[in-house]
């Protein structure tokens, strides 16, 4: 009857599993996707507890009531800004837990080899049925955990195969880990809290490929020797040499990328997480794994797409880093104050908006929506221009703007609207660097030469609200600062739209 009601909770979880993640395609519906994810999860948990952990609800408990304070922890004090970062780390964690999880498998392997040949038994014997079928006797058999008991019964194909996902769950998971690390060290920059920090370039050790191909072939040799009956000593060297892997593929790509790269990894994460659950022999985390793992390798693919990137050299960590010496930017930077950028603002008839990163680092969604608001008021036509990776992590701008009450009909991404920068009058860029940088397009030695941009400096009149005159997150400079119809709005971007507001009438 427990096996039955864990069976139907599992399956239960799952659909709402599915439905959030369909929910999260929409604005609208995100909010009550997020509410089917968090009851899915609950029922998950109520299930494995009433089923499989029913003889450790002590300890899942503690641990539950220590995730959750720390989870409560995170929610409270990351900022929204933080949250690129934050999905990088915890992807480490999913990671971390496939590795332990398949060193347990291995060494519970071990141990029940050692029962049945402490019985004069041999692991994988099959008999005909019931305890028959594993050669135990039941009060030894009785004496093993659910986990333990699961491999009792296994076959000597079965226990192939297991061995063969438990190397799977390690090595994925290896790699999920160091490359989570690493993302997360490239995006929090100083702030980060590791000890050591990392430069957003692409860094790459002398023979590049090379030694990602050496590692991926003794990773293959290392499963061969394993499976072989090497003992767990290759196992600890496969998961070196995916460690190894996971931290020099994403060393290999440059901070602009960094978008595709936690897109990436959370895909990473969901195979690592499917894994772990054929390693269990957990139907509902196979399930989850692999919705986790196909979304984000499909949401890689189509911001790879955005950016004119190619999805296997992606995973590979081919790129990020120029080809050769860049084109030299020329001109000076023109700064102009709230009173210019008001005045522009009041004669012009259709405007577009374009946030960013900084705009999110400076909270100043809020007043950008009562610009929208009195600007709209007047009549004017103003829209927001979203770029597919703007703010370092999909969907990052579109939150910020519903959260501010933005109209969800006038943000429009970037395919929508590059054609209509021509015809407007003023582009005011908020916080962004490198998604409105025209290198993309006029120098091929460029980092994010290819990249689809936003063309704003075709409009008739650019304003970029910047803190200062430093590069973006790639590191290079931007020719639009330069460019003859773009003036400068230093300061804050909150401070800035402040003191513009009373000037629009």
């Amino acid at each position: 009857m427990e096996n039955a009601f864990t069976i139907a909770a599992y399956v239960v979880a799952a659909i709402l599993f599915i439905l959030s993640l369909g929910g999260l395609s929409g604005q609208e519906s995100a909010k009550r996707a997020v509410w089917y994810g968090i009851v899915g999860m609950a029922i998950a948990v109520l299930a494995t507890l009433v089923g499989p952990g029913s003889g450790l609800w002590l300890a899942s408990l503690v641990l539950i009531a220590g995730g959750a304070a720390v989870g409560y922890q995170l929610a409270t004090k990351v900022e929204m800004t933080q949250m690129p970062e934050l999905v990088a780390i915890m992807h480490s964690l999913v990671g971390l837990a496939a590795v332990f999880v398949g060193f347990n498998a291995d060494l519970m392997i071990n141990y029940i080899s050692g029962v049945y040949e402490a019985q004069g038994l041999v692991l994988g014997t099959v008999g005909e049925d019931g305890l028959k079928a594993i050669g135990l006797p039941k009060e030894v058999h009785d004496g093993l955990s659910t986990f333990g008991q699961l491999i009792a019964k296994k076959s000597s194909v079965e226990i192939g195969i297991l061995r063969v996902e438990l190397v799977l769950g390690i090595w994925i998971g290896a790699v999920t880990f160091t490359g989570s690390v690493i993302a997360y060290a490239k995006l929090a920059g100083s702030s980060s809290k590791l000890p050591f920090t990392v430069d957003t370039g692409a860094k790459k050790l002398p023979g590049g490929h090379f030694l990602n191909a050496g590692a991926a072939a003794l990773s293959v040799l290392l499963l061969i020797v394993y499976l072989s009956g090497g003992g767990s000593w290759a196992l600890v060297l496969l998961t070196l040499a995916g460690l190894f892997i996971g931290y020099h593929l994403i060393m290999g790509i440059g901070g602009a990328d960094m978008p595709v790269v936690v897109s990436m990894l959370n895909s990473y994460s969901g195979w690592a997480a499917a894994a772990i659950g054929f390693s269990l022999g957990n139907d509902l985390l196979i399930v989850v794994g692999a919705l986790v793992g196909s979304s984000g390798a499909i949401l890689s693919y189509i911001m790879c797409k955005a950016m004119n990137r190619s999805f296997v050299s992606v995973i590979l960590g081919g790129f990020g880093g120029p080809a050769g010496e860049q084109m030299a930017v020329e001109g000076e930077q023109i700064a102009i104050e709230a009173d210019g950028v008001a005045q522009a603002l009041n004669e012009a008839d259709s405007v577009i908006i374009i946030p960013g990163y900084g705009m999110a680092v400076a909270q100043a969604q809020q007043a950008v929506s009562e610009l929208v608001k009195k600007l709209r008021a007047k009549g004017k036509n103003v829209r927001f221009a979203i770029h597919p990776v703007a703010g370092r992590l999909p969907g990052h701008m579109n939150v910020l703007l519903a959260e501010a009450k933005v109209p969800y009909d006038i943000v429009m991404e970037m395919d929508e609207i590059n054609d209509d920068f021509p015809d407007t009058d003023v582009a005011i860029v908020i916080g962004s660097n490198d998604i409105v940088n025209p290198a993309a397009q006029d120098d091929p030695n460029s980092p994010i030469a290819g990249m689809p941009v936003l063309e704003c400096w075709k409009a008739k009149q650019v304003f970029v609200s910047k803190r200062g005159q430093g590069t973006g997150y790639s590191g290079i400079e931007n020719p639009l600062f330069f460019k003859d119809n773009t003036r400068m709005f230093y300061g804050d971007a909150k401070a800035s739209l402040d003191k513009l507001l009373p000037m629009i009438d």
